[in-house]
């Protein structure tokens, strides 16, 4: 009976362990899987076919083009369209639509038999998004820009949808870029929702000007974020004294709060946890679970 609970434990211990190693993997893959079958069904697609159909106006006013890439059309092909032209000599477009319909149907079996044409729609992505990038570090394209905002920032109901998009944003990409993305770079530790028990959260700001008589002028804001979303949580005002700065990234801090505080940077970790270890009976001294 000993040997059988034995065996279970071993299993067990084994299977979460196994589970521990694999499962990080494995999630990290499955995200990135659908992140780019999101872009790809998205973005990429839509590009695709504008792409398509840009091929088949060329291939039906330019054959050379066509010629060139093998897509020639078919004597058949030819013959009903001299053949539409002779019944409405005055109708120029009865002919261009039998040599366009072809060449949609050519065009999609040649780009569905060069699968890594199938990326040209995420490289065309990538490259409007760096253009858009380095347009508006530009004076135009800020002012552009601005004036893109106040127009979306106008509407009732998109202005809200976009700010809070935009602020989720400038705090994940802009980092040292921003001024006031610099603000969410201090990690900081405040006994919260009560004294004796702690919570990590950032500054992201000052203390607003109707608290500042009562808070006073070392008051700080901090936002606290929930597991395991840590974009949701409490926005509080303390003392900046009643804080404790930590020495850590916002990444950290964010895997912290995600894994419900198992992810910690190896300069967190105690000493003393290395003396213990998980079994049967709980958490116990390496030297007692013997």
């Amino acid at each position: 009976m000993g040997d059988t609970k034995s065996r279970r434990g071993n299993f067990r211990r084994s299977f979460l362990r196994g589970l521990a190693v694999v499962l990080p993997a494995t999630l990290t893959l499955w995200v990135l899987v659908q992140a780019y079958l999101w872009v790809d069904r998205s973005i990429a697609q839509p590009i695709n076919a504008g792409v398509r159909a840009l091929l088949v106006e060329l291939f039906t006013h330019w054959q050379g083009l066509s010629t060139s890439l093998g897509l020639t059309p078919s004597t058949q092909v030819m013959e009903d369209a001299r053949r539409a032209m002779e019944l409405a000599p005055t109708d120029t477009s009865s002919d261009s639509t039998i040599i366009s319909e072809y060449y949609q149907g050519v065009t999609s079996e040649w780009w569905s038999s060069i699968p890594p044409l199938r990326l040209i729609g995420l490289i065309i992505a990538i490259i409007g998004v760096y253009l858009a990038g380095r347009f508006v570090g530009g004076l135009v394209g800020r002012l552009a820009y601005r004036w893109l905002e106040r127009v979306i920032t106008s509407l009732p109901v998109v202005k809200k949808i976009y700010s809070w998009i935009k602020q989720v944003v400038d705090f994940l990409f802009r980092g040292q870029e921003d001024k006031q993305a610099m603000k969410f770079s201090r990690v900081v530790a405040v006994q919260y929702p009560r004294k004796g028990i702690w919570s990590v959260g950032f500054q992201t700001g000052r203390v607003m000007k109707s608290m500042h008589p009562f808070a006073g002028d070392s008051a700080i804001t901090i936002f606290i974020p929930s597991s395991p979303t840590p974009f949701t949580g409490y926005t509080i005002t303390v003392p900046k004294e009643d804080t404790i700065d930590l020495p850590l990234t916002v990444e950290e801090a964010i895997g912290f709060t995600i894994s419900g505080g198992v992810l910690r940077p190896p300069s967190e970790l105690l000493p003393a946890a290395e003396a213990y270890e998980e079994n049967d009976q709980g958490t116990v001294k390496k030297e007692d679970s013997t």
